[in-house]
């Protein structure tokens, strides 16, 4: 049997998740939009309980990769992802099966289980990434990942836009629930762990001292966030940035589908569309980390304060213009521009922060990360979801960039090292 270095496993995880995600989510608009008929307000509120669920378990689920080992932590996530999706894409089925059930409510329920998925893998994969490989490959070896998830997202916005257009808007869903469930298998031979170092475990065992341990382990990444200053602006930034991302994940395609339109000199399903924007996203996207790998010193940090201070005024600028886009032409521009901008800042962010916490409690930071995201993201949400509702799109996007404003002011005082 063939073994697979920690950074090649973490490439094709990369690889893998990109490809299912992208089968999901080019075209998830059809599904959600068109074929189940949702407004923005449940599309946010859909939002709003994948949130909740991250907020209630990411603390848990983070502890527990920095007190059991990450490797069991991201192959549980795997297969309860796996299920969520398989579940999400059955939604439609199960609705009209059952009509005491709406297929919101099965599209609800299946947000559980991505958000508990989502918790168990997120900070587990990347920290078990960085305790294998060493702290100074980490860096490169992110860059690497992102371009390698982002070839996979190339082939998974074929089949999403093939899938939805001939066979069902809701089969991109299953097949990348199947997709989870296969690199759940893969990790389970392949992915090993010979880094991590368990907490040392007093005498006694059973549930109380497992609950202990993991107590103890989160109070000590809360320790770490609060010793940390820059740690703490992070997450403030974290914050801002889940409540205004939130809004514009939701609703960007909802408002090229219901507010823009497309050009109706060429007589293609919105699912083509929606394929052709992703596809040039990605191919732009892919050159942008070419220049990036190769331009930015990510051990500089006043220069990637400078650099993320830049971009998120540039996020703004992106929403706004989309917001006011007079023509299909316009707002196609804008989109790719958001997209090159967010594959910018994910492994700026990502990269810093990791090298920034310590080994024991990377993990356990990380997950607390996301969960400030996640309660950022639940409280946005359903006002932005609202605000669509009440009046248009259009204004829930305009409120979706003001919520990046603050942002700015966090990192110019970090960039000016205060």
């Amino acid at each position: 049997m063939k073994d697979f270095h920690a950074s090649q496993v973490y490439m094709l995880m990369s690889f893998m998740t990109s490809l299912a995600n992208a089968t999901m989510f080019t075209t998830y608009a059809i599904y959600q939009v068109i074929e189940l008929g949702l407004n923005p307000l449940q599309l946010l509120l859909v939002g709003m309980v994948l949130e909740v669920t991250v907020l209630l378990f990411e603390g848990i689920t983070g502890v527990v990769a920095d007190t059991y080992g990450r490797r069991r932590s991201v192959i549980t996530g795997m297969f309860v992802l796996g299920f969520g999706f398989v579940l999400e894409g059955s939604a439609l089925w199960l609705g009209q099966a059952s009509p005491m059930i709406s297929a919101f409510m099965w599209l609800l329920l299946s947000q559980v289980f991505f958000g508990v998925g989502a918790t168990f893998i997120s900070g587990a994969d990347s920290a078990w990434m960085v305790d294998e490989v060493g702290e100074d490959s980490a860096g490169r070896i992110f860059m690497r990942a992102r371009r390698a998830g982002l070839f996979g997202s190339l082939i998974g916005i074929v089949l999403s836009v093939g899938i939805s257009a001939f066979w069902g808007a809701n089969l991109p869903y299953i097949i990348g629930g199947i997709l989870y469930l296969a690199l759940g298998l893969f990790l389970l031979v392949y992915m090993k762990e010979t880094a991590f170092v368990k907490p040392d475990r007093k005498e006694g065992g059973g549930l109380s001292s497992h609950w202990k341990e993991m107590k103890a382990t989160w109070l000590s990444g809360a320790q770490v966030i609060r010793s940390h200053p820059a740690l703490i602006m992070f997450l403030i930034v974290t914050l801002f940035s889940g409540a205004a991302s939130e809004g514009y994940d939701r609703l960007w395609q909802a408002h090229l589908i219901h507010e823009i339109g497309f050009p109706a000199s060429y007589s293609f399903p919105t699912a083509v569309w929606l394929g052709i924007i992703a596809v040039l996203s990605t191919l732009l996207s892919l050159l942008v980390m070419w220049i990036v790998e190769r331009r930015i010193d990510m051990s500089n940090q006043k220069l990637v304060f400078r650099t993320m201070f830049l971009l998120t005024a540039a996020r703004i600028v992106a929403i706004v213009a989309l917001a006011f886009s007079p023509g299909f032409e316009w707002a196609l521009m804008s989109v790719l521009f958001f997209e090159l901008i967010r594959t910018m800042m994910g492994p700026m962010y990502e990269t810093w922060l990791n090298l920034n916490i310590e080994s024991k409690s990377r993990a356990t930071v990380l997950s607390m990360m996301s969960q400030t995201d996640a309660l950022g993201q639940t409280g946005g949400g359903p006002f932005i979801g609202w605000i669509g509702t009440r009046f248009t799109v259009r204004a829930s996007l305009v409120a979706s960039a003001l919520l990046f404003a603050p942002i700015l002011l966090v990192y110019r005082r970090m960039k000016d090292g205060r």
